[in-house]
């Protein structure tokens, strides 16, 4: 196994200097051009830190642990859990996922991860919500993923909803629709008034005056198909923006049963990037994607942020599909959500 020592030797300068450059520890105290010897030779002849050792050194793990409420087992989300783990990697550090299911559970997957002696936590959510912290998780540094922390005493970032409705919206006005319906969610969620809001400024801004009569906010199965039904007839719509991808699927039905097409007789937008609905529906249905890899690795870069007290982390300049905030962007951090153009918009 190489050593700190040989790499002193090959480079003739201390070990404790090299124990300095190796660590990240070496601006404003060893000579640039001193460092970049030393982390050319250590690259050469392949050192790696030893991490238990540097645990014992600075009291820290380089473990992080993911709390996640069913993230894990939901497809699409499981991305945050990817974005976390790359950011993870790339910053010398690793993860412990766990997956919990109501209060009981959860403390004891807390008490598990602080015996490992994790140095901070992600606490991830199946969807975007206000979310409440658990106390016992404030005792070391956390970060929200997919949620807004209801204090703003706890960074977090989450997609920006209001966005994903002016954008989405704003693209059917752009193909010439003078007459869009929403399709919403009934519960009374937090994406569900933020991506209304969004649909009624684009429209606003466009000089479209807002119609109540093309606005139905649905839940499932035959139920939500008749009253999407009934906004259409009442309506009279030439475009569409859904609260979802899956809602699309009402859209789809009733242009079917009237001999249209989607993508020329009427134009749509759903949200989520569902890989199901990608791949299944024709033509192809256009969508705004939930920038859940990017929420993982940003929260992931922001934590380690916090517990190495540094304002900014070279991580952070990857490539995603969507533009991350900057770690010192206010509370909450919300990311922008990338339309991806297919052909249900003419």
């Amino acid at each position: 196994m190489t050593t700190m020592k040989e790499i002193a030797q090959a480079t003739g300068v201390s070990v404790s200097t090299v124990s300095l450059v190796v660590n990240g520890r070496d601006q404003g105290r060893v000579k640039p051009d001193i460092a970049k010897r030393v982390r050319a030779e250590a690259k050469k002849i392949g050192y790696r830190p030893n991490p238990l050792a540097r645990s014992l050194r600075t009291s820290h793990t380089r473990i992080i642990g993911f709390v996640s409420e069913e993230v894990a087992t939901t497809p699409y989300a499981g991305g945050i859990i990817m974005g976390a783990q790359d950011a993870a990697a790339r910053l010398g550090y690793m993860l412990i996922t766990v997956s919990t299911d109501g209060v009981a559970e959860e403390e004891r997957e807390f008490a598990a991860l602080k015996r490992y002696g994790v140095d901070g936590f992600l606490y991830a959510k199946m969807y975007n919500q206000l979310a409440d912290v658990p106390p016992v998780l404030r005792q070391l540094p956390v970060v929200v993923a997919n949620g807004i922390e209801r204090t703003g005493m706890v960074p977090s970032i989450a997609p920006d909803e209001y966005g994903i409705g002016y954008n989405a919206t704003k693209r059917l006005i752009n193909a010439g629709c003078q007459r869009i319906a929403y399709i919403g969610d009934q519960d009374p969620i937090l994406a569900q008034g933020l991506r209304f809001k969004g649909y009624q400024s684009a429209l606003g801004d466009a000089g479209i005056t807002a119609d109540p009569k093309l606005v139905a906010n649905v839940g499932f199965n035959q139920e939500a198909m008749d009253a999407v039904e009934a906004m259409i007839e009442a309506g009279n719509p030439d475009g569409f923006f859904c609260f979802n991808d899956s809602r699309s699927w009402y859209v789809y039905q009733a242009a079917a049963r009237r001999g249209l097409t989607i993508g020329r007789d009427w134009s749509l937008v759903g949200v989520d990037n569902h890989r199901v609905f990608a791949e299944t529906l024709a033509p192809r249905l256009t969508t705004i994607e939930l920038p859940h890899y990017e929420m993982g690795y940003w929260a992931a870069c922001k934590l380690v942020s916090m517990i190495e007290h540094k304002d900014e982390s070279p991580a952070l300049h990857t490539q995603t599909r969507a533009p991350l905030p900057s770690l010192q962007a206010p509370r909450p951090a919300l990311i922008h959500c990338q339309l991806i153009e297919k052909d249900s918009v003419r």
